[in-house]
């Protein structure tokens, strides 16, 4: 489906998605769309994860933060591809569902976990290298473009919560510091929910 990425396409073969959705889904794990995941939240559809981490353009030495751990399955994709995972979920139960997948399950040991609001960013661990939002909003939180590093990227799906044009946008923030975005394609995101 386009995805080129050498080292996102083995991240996906080495993480079973199974094994982030409800036992009663696990048939359906492999299909190419988003599941529900319960607290009215989905996992996302396999594409819009392979295509919003490749576009991170991820060597392996970055940290990166993840607003919206969700099910924990693109944490655990982030995780084989960066140094260190940052990951906020303002859902208890999720963030702790998540991280007995991919820290006690798979072993991912370099994802730190955090239940909060995460439009405002994780200040104290800032700067990151990359930001992935998973989950819509409004507009681009100033405080995670704050917390990226010169040089760093930001993927996140912008727009209102009914879904309609919704877009993926891609920021980038220049060694000077000057911020650039480029919008992606169109997608479906539930939206970020604050405190």
């Amino acid at each position: 489906m386009g995805i080129r990425d050498a080292r996102v396409l083995d991240a996906f073969a080495r993480v079973p998605r199974h094994l982030f959705v409800p036992e009663s889904l696990w048939a359906e794990a492999d299909d190419d769309r988003p599941l529900p995941i319960g607290y009215g939240q989905t996992i996302s559809q396999p594409f819009v994860v392979a295509y919003m981490t490749e576009r991170l353009e991820l060597e392996g030495r970055e940290r990166v933060l993840e607003v919206g751990t969700g099910s924990g399955y693109q944490t655990a994709i982030l995780a084989t591809l960066a140094r260190e995972v940052f990951t906020i979920e303002i859902v208890p139960e999720l963030s702790e569902r998540a991280r007995r997948v991919v820290v006690d399950a798979l072993g991912l040991t370099n994802v730190r976990f955090r239940v909060g609001d995460g439009a405002l960013g994780w200040p104290e661990a800032a700067p990151f290298d990359a930001t992935l939002v998973a989950a819509a909003t409004p507009e681009v939180p100033d405080a995670l473009v704050e917390q990226l590093a010169p040089g760093g990227r930001m993927i996140l799906p912008v727009g209102e919560q009914d879904f309609a044009g919704q877009v993926l946008r891609l920021v980038r923030r220049g060694n000077d510091g000057a911020v650039e975005r480029e919008d992606l394609l169109g997608v479906r995101f539930v939206p970020l929910v604050s405190a």
